[in-house]
């Protein structure tokens, strides 16, 4: 076990509660070895450390799925690490709707799914650059948008549907939909269509288990809502 915790280092610049729960953690998956549920508590707990300093980090309080949905959409965490988080809480919202057991992970993927928090923390955590520092602000959809062209479509996945939506219409359907955002706007007709993407998403990610297709489909949900929020009227 110590070989398989040697990664989980932590973050010395961390409020002495994310420390506590991430250490917290940390023990948790080492005592797995005598008790196999601790694994999945490990995995968690180490959710209310990033719960806490994502909505620190973004200056605003809401469910964690939001919170990791912004951190990637604003930067702060890439998109395939902002997919293994979004495993963990997905895990953790069946434990409290009682889909799922205590004994649902082992301790080596409690580890990976923990190591994703504890390298967030990393990123997170780090020193933000000063004023005079800082570059003009890159508009995110635009950024998200070329990193998901230069992404290969996940193997074994064309022809493959998911709770009844076919994975490679839906990436084709949101490309087009983010492509023409970008360039013209959407109007009425392509931001019900886009809604309707969404729903799709938020139904098909959670349920994709290979690691890099789940993040394909997180970034590309990413952009759909950062592309659909353009087109929500603020508040006055």
């Amino acid at each position: 076990m110590a070989a398989l915790l040697a990664d989980l280092t932590l973050p010395s610049d961390a409020s002495m509660y994310v420390m506590s729960a991430l250490e917290t953690s940390r023990e948790l998956i080492r005592y797995s070895y005598y008790r196999y549920e601790f694994a999945t508590v490990a995995v968690t707990h180490s959710l209310l450390a990033l719960e806490h300093v994502l909505a620190e980090r973004l200056a605003t309080k809401a469910p964690v799925q939001d919170l990791i949905e912004r951190a990637a959409g604003a930067g702060l965490i890439p998109a395939d690490l902002a997919a293994e988080l979004d495993r963990g809480r997905t895990l953790r919202d069946g434990l409290a709707q009682g889909t799922v057991t205590s004994a649902a992970l082992g301790p080596v993927e409690a580890i990976t799914m923990v190591h994703a928090v504890f390298e967030a923390m990393c990123l997170l955590l780090r020193p933000q650059p000063a004023a005079s520092e800082a570059q003009q602000p890159e508009d995110p959809l635009a950024r998200l948008w070329e990193e998901h062209r230069g992404a290969r479509y996940p193997d074994g996945f064309r022809g493959v549907d998911v709770a009844g939506v076919e994975l490679i219409l839906l990436d084709a359907d949101v490309a087009a939909l983010v492509q023409r955002e970008l360039t013209d706007a959407l109007d009425d007709h392509g931001i019900a269509i886009l809604w309707t993407c969404i729903a799709d998403l938020d139904k098909v990610v959670p349920l994709i288990n290979a690691q890099y297709c789940a993040a394909y489909f997180a970034r590309l949900r990413t952009m759909a809502k950062l592309a659909a929020a353009r087109h929500i009227p603020t508040a006055t």
